[in-house]
């Protein structure tokens, strides 16, 4: 039985259960979704022991075995049919057909294109999660309806085990662990989606970037800065304006010249590109940088660090000959893999992104082009023996791209690096290089990020640990715990000299018990906590306790050489 279509059945039987006990309550839409389902009501106003009431009655439904029958009606037939049900009249004059599809079962009937399963008695276990408010098509300018989120299954074990997963993954919740490690926060005095780092927060940022910057020297790469707005005419030229709009925060007017605050940083890598002439000599020509561009997401999407406004994008784009054009995608495939291996991450999903043939005027460029740029993909990803799937209509408006999903520990996916194929800004920027028959030629523009945004893989990056990194990215490496105040200068000099080796070394010298200062420690999620009382200061053998709860003793300067160890081999 295919999921999506079992979420969806259920979503029209959440809705008439809803009906049933709420007769003057109005429909929104209730779609499948990658985990699960929702529907969305006007006129309700529950809470969340309402919803047992809910489940009671959707079970009441699943044993009437109720048939999902389809019908065609004319839109003035559906018309009459949902006259009492506001948004459904909205969304049947938007259907462009003449006619529409509904689907009945029992006594509730919805409009609906399907396709649905036979019969509600196949609904053998679901339940609802949660309820939320969410505006009418996602537009904060439309009415706030009220949305109850749910999940079913084909069998209790799948549903128990889908439980257990949420439950573990309510523990990993970065929202949450973000405030209790106080790593960001965000704060609705400055705006929505604008993350703060905070010290600890910023130390795990630092360490990825300063990883992410001796890798990208190491392969050639020239790391460059940008400004944070520019002329409104840049995107104009790169049809971003055109395309990309809704995405984008107004102008601002500067003098008698309009800006906009950047969006993405490749019309700022072109202008370095075009500073000089180049030769064919100097490609392929590789620009990075750590640039933080600014999007519009509606309130309803943002989401902590994973859906922001402003981020940080571990951005490059390379400028290269056709001929180089499938060994720099090789390269920035292997990079990307390399870089999320590091990070502990080992299953991908790969997307490849076409465009919709059948709507080409929502792309820029010739059929060759797309051709030309589609096959240089798919070879790159033949020759690394990646397996992919073809996802249509997903490209971007100016080329074809690669999208690496990562796995995290409990299977849930995120959007990770993305290689972007461009023959077109080349063309309307007019970039060019001197070959060598002397005369100019067009580069091709990879557009590429291997980790994604900084807030986004940080904000992965604490539910796939959990709050417990390697000891490398850790904020706090080591914490020394005092028994004793005689023990706190021996401690002292411990500490310094684990900081002069750059171990991110504290010192506990509270006037608090053992007990309590280990118990405290360990909530921080502290990768080393040292014990130093007389024994330990006396033999110069520390009592270690490590992250998973062990337990042992080691000379003092082989705990350093370990850690140290550690550290360097990003463990």
């Amino acid at each position: 039985m295919d999921k999506k279509t079992l979420w969806h059945s259920t979503s029209h039987v959440l809705a008439q259960a809803v009906k049933r006990l709420y007769p003057k309550v109005k429909l929104g839409i209730g779609p499948a979704i990658d985990d699960g389902f929702y529907y969305d009501f006007d006129n309700l106003t529950i809470t969340p022991e309402d919803l047992i009431k809910i489940e009671s009655e959707i079970q009441k439904i699943i044993k009437e075995d109720n048939k999902f029958v389809k019908k065609e009606l004319t839109k003035e037939e559906a018309k009459k049919l949902f006259k009492d049900q506001p948004y459904k009249l909205e969304l049947i004059d938007e259907i462009p057909e003449k006619k529409v599809t509904i689907y009945t079962n029992g006594d509730f009937t919805d409009l609906c294109a399907g396709p649905h399963i036979n019969s509600t008695k196949e609904i053998k276990a679901f339940k609802l999660l949660k309820i939320a408010g969410a505006y009418w098509k996602g537009d904060e300018k439309n009415k706030q309806l009220q949305r109850i989120y749910g999940i079913s299954f084909g069998s209790e074990k799948e549903l128990e085990d889908y439980l257990k997963l949420i439950e573990e993954a309510d523990k990993r919740d970065h929202l949450k662990l973000g405030k209790r490690l106080d790593l960001f926060s965000i704060h609705p005095e400055v705006g929505a989606g604008l993350a703060h780092w905070h010290p600890k927060g910023a130390i795990i940022r630092n360490e990825i970037e300063n990883f992410w910057k001796a890798e990208h020297r190491k392969r050639g790469y020239s790391y460059v800065y940008t400004p944070h707005i520019g002329k409104i005419d840049l995107w104009k030229k790169s049809k971003h304006w055109e395309f990309y709009r809704d995405s984008m925060y107004s102008p601002m007017k500067i003098d008698t010249v309009e800006y906009l605050i950047k969006p993405m940083n490749c019309p700022f890598h072109i202008q370095i590109y075009q500073s000089a002439l180049r030769s064919y000599r100097e490609l392929p020509i590789r620009y990075c940088e750590l640039g933080t561009v600014y999007r519009y997401e509606r309130a309803g999407t943002l989401h902590g660090l994973t859906r922001v406004r402003g981020f940080t994008q571990d951005d490059s784009h390379i400028f290269c000959t056709e001929e180089q054009l499938q060994g720099e995608i090789e390269n920035v495939l292997e990079l990307a893999l390399y870089m999320l291996k590091t990070f502990g991450f080992k299953e991908f999903k790969i997307d490849l992104s076409i465009r919709n043939p059948n709507n080409k005027s929502k792309y820029l460029g010739t059929d060759e082009s797309w051709k030309n740029a589609e096959e240089s993909l798919v070879k790159a990803l033949k020759k690394k023996k990646l397996d992919y799937k073809v996802a249509e209509g997903e490209a971007v408006f100016y080329g074809p791209k690669i999208d690496i999903k990562l796995l995290d520990t409990l299977n849930r996916e995120w959007q990770g690096p993305t290689i972007q194929v461009d023959f077109n800004f080349p063309e309307k920027f007019d970039i060019t290089y001197e070959g060598a028959d002397g005369k100019r030629h067009r580069p091709v523009m990879v557009h590429r990020t291997v980790l994604g945004s900084m807030e986004r893989f940080v904000g992965c990056l604490i539910e796939h640990y959990g709050g417990k990194f390697p000891l490398w990215l850790a904020p706090k490496q080591v914490i020394l715990l005092t028994v004793s105040d005689k023990n706190i200068d021996f401690a002292k000099k411990l500490c310094e000299e684990m900081k002069g080796k750059d171990i991110r070394a504290e010192l506990d010298a509270r006037s608090e018990s053992i007990g309590k200062k280990v118990r405290d420690a360990q909530l921080e999620f502290i990768n080393y906590i040292v014990t130093i009382g007389d024994k330990e200061e006396q033999s110069k053998n520390l009592a270690v306790r490590t992250l998973d709860g062990k337990i042992k003793n080691i000379n003092k300067d082989s705990f350093i050489k370990e850690v140290l160890g550690e550290i360097n081999g990003r463990l």
